[in-house]
């Protein structure tokens, strides 16, 4: 694809046979925009593996009637989609099984991050591709970087969007290659404008809205940290082969507490301080602090909250407790004082919620108490 950069972290798609524990490698094309070339990339990459002798097979792959990627697929085995109906309309998935039946070496799937038909065994694509990936089969998937579930809300501020679908983190740190796919604004919106990208009157409402110049600038400069954060996690992770001294990382260990609570906020809390973790390298903690220690004795509407924001940290690899005592911030301070934690992010109180004051006296007194701990206090973002 003219214009477009690839910038590869990782081990080459020379190495992508299966590991000595029999599981498939991930690679994983990521892009910060429709229409910067990833799909075509990936697809490039299989033609190449396919000459060198390799069993490739596309699993999924959305064409958006984009001409020079879909002649990109000629040559190349596509496994047949499964039809699934639902709401007396027929769709088409991935046919995991399928795939599995045919256990190719290498296997292509397109849309990472895309949330499956209602009906279908996993919610969610990128389970069926870590489905794939215990059978020994290697993946290369397509993304954008603000379907990164911890990037949410940096997302919305930038675009004005929520994305509703997104990718774990541990996903994404599963994959052992990460390659940027990279193609500058303008450029991106030359391609819109040819009908490259979508149809002329889908590319005029996308120009409108979504694909403004500064937006799409700001969006690439996330999707060039990012990649700079996973090179850097990779060159001082000793497993991956970095240089990192082990006991030195060991000794600087940072440790982030969360604390959780049942305000809508706490969502976006969760994601800052997992990030946090991310990049410090550190351990998470996500903590709610009861009088009782019991969440069946919170209030109906509280306990779902809570026990959602709970819920939303595990499936962020982040571990969770719940804490009994009467005064929550000395509770809370003394819990990250045994586990030596080094960092405590507080949500602060929106002044329209009904315990703004009791919140407000309570974040107060934890920045009073944690004076050997950094305290971030995390306004909710508008």
């Amino acid at each position: 694809m003219s214009g477009a950069n690839a910038s590869p972290i990782g081990r080459g798609h020379q190495e992508m046979n299966s590991d000595e524990c029999g599981k498939g490698r991930l690679k994983l094309f990521l892009g910060y925009a429709a229409g910067v070339g990833k799909t075509y990339k990936m697809l490039d990459e299989a033609r190449q593996l396919v000459r060198e002798h390799h069993d490739v097979v596309v699993g999924y792959f959305e064409p958006h009637a984009r001409t020079e990627t879909i002649a990109k697929t000629e040559g190349l085995e596509i496994v047949p989609r499964r039809k699934v109906k639902y709401r007396d309309r027929e769709f088409e998935e991935m046919d995991t099984d399928g795939i599995l039946a045919r256990h190719p070496e290498i296997c292509l799937v397109d849309e990472f991050a895309h949330t499956n038909v209602p009906g279908s065994e996993r919610v969610k694509r990128w389970e069926d591709v870590i489905v794939l990936l215990g059978a020994g089969i290697n993946v290369l998937t397509t993304m954008n970087v603000q379907h990164i579930e911890s990037l949410n809300d940096r997302m919305r501020e930038i675009t004005g969007i929520e994305v509703r679908e997104t990718v774990p983190d541990w996903v994404v740190k599963r994959a052992d290659e990460i390659v940027l796919v990279d193609l500058p604004p303008q450029a991106l919106l030359n391609r819109l404008q040819r009908g490259v990208v979508y149809s002329p009157e889908k590319a005029q409402q996308a120009m409108d809205n979504f694909f403004k110049e500064h937006i799409l600038g700001a969006l690439r400069e996330v999707a060039m940290r990012q990649i700079a954060h996973e090179v850097d996690v990779r060159q001082s992770d000793p497993i991956r082969g970095g240089l990192a001294d082990p006991v030195q990382g060991q000794d600087q260990k940072e440790r982030i507490l969360i604390h959780v609570s049942d305000s809508p906020s706490t969502a976006a809390l969760i994601r800052r301080g997992r990030r946090v973790a991310d990049y410090l390298k550190g351990e998470c903690f996500a903590v709610c602090v009861l009088t009782s220690g019991d969440l069946n004795t919170v209030e109906p509407h509280a306990r779902e909250l809570i026990e959602k924001h709970l819920d939303f940290a595990r499936k962020l690899h982040i571990e969770t407790q719940i804490l009994n005592g009467q005064d929550a911030a000395v509770t809370l301070v003394d819990f990250a004082r045994r586990t030596g934690v080094t960092q405590i992010f507080v949500g602060k109180p929106a002044k329209r919620q009904l315990s703004f004051l009791a919140l407000r006296d309570f974040v107060m007194k934890v920045v009073r108490l944690a004076t050997d701990m950094q305290v971030t206090v995390v306004a909710e973002g508008r």
